[in-house]
């Protein structure tokens, strides 16, 4: 990745370093365009000006692929077994859960997928060219490197390109870089490096567009060679698994592995001692059926659609459900400052003299320039203009007749007005770049006083100038010279022996939430990082002013000379990364991720594509490009770091509840199945019928189906949570023989003192085990589903306590109905219930024990 962004910015900086003639020599063009031969080899040497979209497999096929997920493979294959076993509504059952999981995974890709198709309608479908001297209008796709264009306003830039000549000429690259200001561009040649592609003054790039001037320029690059081009080209990659995937993958492989021991010794056992080896074949298939977690596709989606209504109602709608766990497990949260941090609008915020002090009288100023001006006004022209009072004020009194004006240009960065106040002053009014400003100024205005400025007092202008441009402020300088009123037309050489009245800055101000969703997000674990195209100064200010501590900042132009290990142990301390490209962005995110965290990002804009792909979790706003919003899994309807926080508070809600189902599910089972193993080597007779093996797993899994609704304790809502399989597994393996302990007491029971210990006998310790079984791991479910003592500590929802309580019901119930017989079950006597009351509570007690000691020892349940 870092060669590919230092092979793009190298590339892009020899067209701004070389000269025109040179570039014309290259293109086999001229300053009168390319004639129709040459535009005709150049189009087949660099082909159309378009992103080839990868087209992929067909639907079918890419359909079909869906299913050869670890998971679904293991599902699909348990559904033959039981099939083939004569359970065909539990066959049925598990493939209409693998088909419907699958069906909308491949409906949420499949949209992912087209998202590079939305940049095309970004793109003008026109561009006004110059060929052989003729000035004519071509599609876009047309375009080719040599061609010679004409930029006004309004116009998408169509390619990258150098500028031949330009007047008043600002590009608006915010899609790009993210900055919020225009960009002056020139035609000037450059002779020297500059820190960002962005920032060549006489280079504009495809997406971005002109907000005012015109101007003329040669076609450098074009389609996929295109900085824009690349970004689509980086949007459509594929990207790693997200940790959700992950998790679900090394789960399915774990109980894989447990299957593949399990399943052939339990054949074997009952082939040797019982001599029947179809029905060992029968009974090991039940066995694995009843290890597999059947249950899990249906239960993930039902989680994860809780969760995502529940994020709906707080602003926040989820586009792939499993980016609700992503959500959760996040650990680091990169962000734009622009809209994210700041309210994403420019806001005069201050005026004042030239002794820092806040002065109404430049604001009068300031305005009577801004509202008298000509063209299109910029956002610190609407900045001032939105202070309406001040031209209410201006005019009660006074008239004001504007009688001429000295536009803006590059050479001088400053405009002027000249209006006539009540028929008898003429006033000019210089608005501009504070050094140009300086430069015609004979005198400040300084407590009432006028001063002549020497060398002295500019040094001590420029002290509060750069003051306010450390406070992140944006300064722009006003100056005037008043005299009489006459008939001259005004030039460029008035603009002298002016006064210095003072100074308006601007600044994109913090969200009001900002602070306190920083502090909320840091207290719950999520470090925050700051990824901008903008400047360093104007970052570090949003940054201290919301509360974001700030040890260092990685500016591009220092990425580029760093080595992904050196840039990974610097990206893990720092907080700000500026002056961004696109590339640059993906690439810290994707070395965040190889340092084993689960990153976020949060973003709006064109330029935030290839780092939308990357992340773990893509989080973008309703008001975003379309291309931004097609690469997000998560879209917020506020831009908002607060909305953000509870969608993450709701991440972890839904990943703690589904733990509980796989860490109650996958220890359960292996603790019966576990039993099964000795039982079937111990006794002359199966341990449980196979229906029973089925439809125990059926119903404790119908009795889990509540677990979306569980209450999730704070403390664990305080953390990032991941996937932890050593963890999990851990638990399986001190939890599940918990259960087979109370499994062999159980047979003990029945054996010796139900004397269920013949083979006619047979179906009433079946039916023993089955309830007890039952039971035990449907009420386990109290004790698993929290780190606090269950109901005294932490209390479970009410729908969780009404499912499991029916299913316990159903059990025992079972034994006395008519289709317990098809069921191959019988009434038990009054010894074993009497038994299996001291059973049940010592194994919840039991395991609330181990339970503790776990957490103790580990620190996490």
């Amino acid at each position: 990745m870092r060669d590919r962004i230092l092979h793009a910015s190298a590339d892009i900086e020899q067209f701004a370093l070389t000269d025109l003639q040179s570039l014309y020599e290259r293109f086999q063009s001229s300053e009168h365009g390319l004639t129709q031969d040459q535009w005709r080899r150049n189009f087949q040497k660099y082909g159309e000006n378009k992103f080839r979209i990868e087209e992929g497999e067909w639907l079918v096929i890419r359909f079909l692929r869906s299913f050869f997920s670890p998971l679904s493979l293991l599902l699909i294959v348990l559904s033959l077994l039981s099939y083939l076993t004569g359970e065909h509504s539990g066959a049925f059952m598990i493939a209409i859960m693998v088909f419907l999981s699958t069906v909308l995974t491949f409906t949420q890709e499949y949209k992912s997928n087209n998202a590079a198709k939305q940049l095309i309608a970004l793109v003008s479908a026109k561009a006004l060219v110059i060929r052989a001297d003729v000035e004519q209008e071509v599609d876009l796709k047309h375009l080719v490197p040599g061609d010679v264009i004409r930029l006004s306003v309004g116009d998408m830039i169509p390619a990258d390109v150098r500028l031949i000549s330009s007047k008043d000429l600002f590009i608006n690259q915010a899609s790009l870089t993210g900055e919020s200001l225009p960009t002056e561009k020139s035609s000037t040649r450059l002779h020297e490096h500059v820190s960002s592609p962005y920032d060549w003054s006489n280079l504009a790039y495809m997406g971005s567009y002109v907000v005012s001037g015109m101007g003329t320029a040669i076609v450098i690059r074009t389609g996929e060679g295109s900085f824009f081009g690349q970004l689509a080209q980086e949007t459509t990659e594929q990207v790693k698994q997200s940790t959700f995937d992950k998790g679900i993958n090394q789960f399915t492989w774990l109980m894989i592995r447990i299957m593949l021991f399990m399943i052939p010794a339990v054949f074997f056992i009952n082939g040797l001692v019982k001599g029947d080896w179809l029905e060992a074949g029968l009974f090991a298939i039940a066995v694995g059926v009843g290890l597999a977690p059947e249950m899990l596709p249906m239960l993930v989606t039902v989680n994860l659609a809780k969760g995502a209504i529940a994020l709906s109602k707080k602003k926040v709608i989820v586009k792939r459900l499993n980016a609700v766990q992503n959500l959760g497990a996040m650990n680091i949260l990169c962000a734009d400052k622009t809209g994210t941090l700041t309210q994403n609008e420019i806001i005069l915020e201050k005026h004042i003299d030239v002794d820092g002090h806040d002065s109404v009288h430049v604001l009068d100023y300031a305005y009577l320039n801004s509202h008298y001006q000509t063209g299109l006004k910029n956002l610190m022209d609407v900045a001032i203009l939105k202070h309406v009072e001040v031209h209410e004020k201006l005019h009660d009194d006074n008239t004001y007749q504007k009688i001429d004006e000295i536009p803006f240009d590059f050479q001088r960065r400053r405009l002027s007005v000249v209006v006539r106040k009540n028929n008898e002053r003429d006033i000019l009014i210089c608005k501009g770049a504070v050094e140009e400003i300086f430069s015609c100024c004979r005198f400040a205005q300084s407590q009432g006083q006028l001063i002549p400025l020497t060398s002295d007092h500019f040094t001590k202008l420029k002290t509060v100038v750069s003051d306010l441009n450390q406070d992140g402020f944006r300064v722009i300088a006003i100056a005037m010279r008043e005299e009489a009123a006459s008939q001259k037309a005004y030039a460029v050489d008035d603009e002298c022996d002016l006064i210095l009245l003072g100074y308006v800055a601007f600044l994109d101000p913090p969200k009001e939430s900002a602070k306190a969703a920083i502090e909320a997000l840091q207290a719950s674990g999520v470090q925050i990082k700051i990824l901008t195209g903008d400047n360093e100064i104007i970052t570090r200010k949003v940054c201290h002013e919301v509360g974001l501590p700030i040890t260092q900042v990685i500016l591009g132009a220092e990425m580029d000379e760093l080595s992904d290990e050196q840039l990974a142990t610097r990206a893990m301390n720092c907080q700000i990364f500026a002056k961004m490209t696109p590339q640059q962005k993906a690439r810290i995110i994707h070395l965040l991720r190889g340092e084993g965290r689960v990153v976020g990002y949060m973003g709006d804009g064109i330029n935030d594509g290839p780092a939308l792909k990357t992340a773990d979790v893509s989080i973008s706003v309703d008001s975003a490009v379309d291309i931004a919003k097609e690469s997000a899994d998560i879209i917020l309807l506020e831009k908002s770091l607060l909305v953000l926080y509870q969608g993450v508070l709701e991440g972890r809600r839904v990943f703690g509840n589904l733990m509980k189902y796989l860490k109650m599910s996958a220890s359960s089972n292996f603790g019966n199945m576990f039993s099964m193993l000795g039982a079937s080597a111990l006794l002359p007779f199966l341990p449980m019928a196979p229906v029973q093996i089925l439809l125990n797993n059926l119903l404790y899994d119908f009795s889990q189906t509540a677990v979306p609704t569980d209450t999730v304790d704070p403390e664990y809502l305080s953390e990032p949570r991941e996937w932890n399989i050593q963890g999990l597994a851990r638990f399986i393996f001190c939890i599940g023989p918990i259960s087979s302990i109370f499994d062999y007491l159980t047979f003990g029971l029945l054996w010796f003192y139900v004397k269920a210990n013949t083979l006619e006998l047979s179906p009433i310790f079946q039916t023993g085990w089955f309830l007890e079984s039952l039971l035990s791991q449907t009420l386990i479910v109290y004790v698993i589903r929290t780190g606090k003592i269950p109901f005294v500590e932490s209390k479970p929802s009410l729908p969780l306590v009404l499912t499991t309580l029916s299913v316990c019901v159903l059990g025992i119930s079972l034994p006395y109905l008519a289709i317990g017989r098809y069921l191959q079950m019988m009434p038990l006597p009054e010894i074993y219930w009497m038994g299996l009351l001291v059973l049940i509570p010592c194994y919840l007690l039991l395991t609330q024990l181990v339970k503790t000691w776990i957490i103790r020892r580990s620190g996490v349940l």
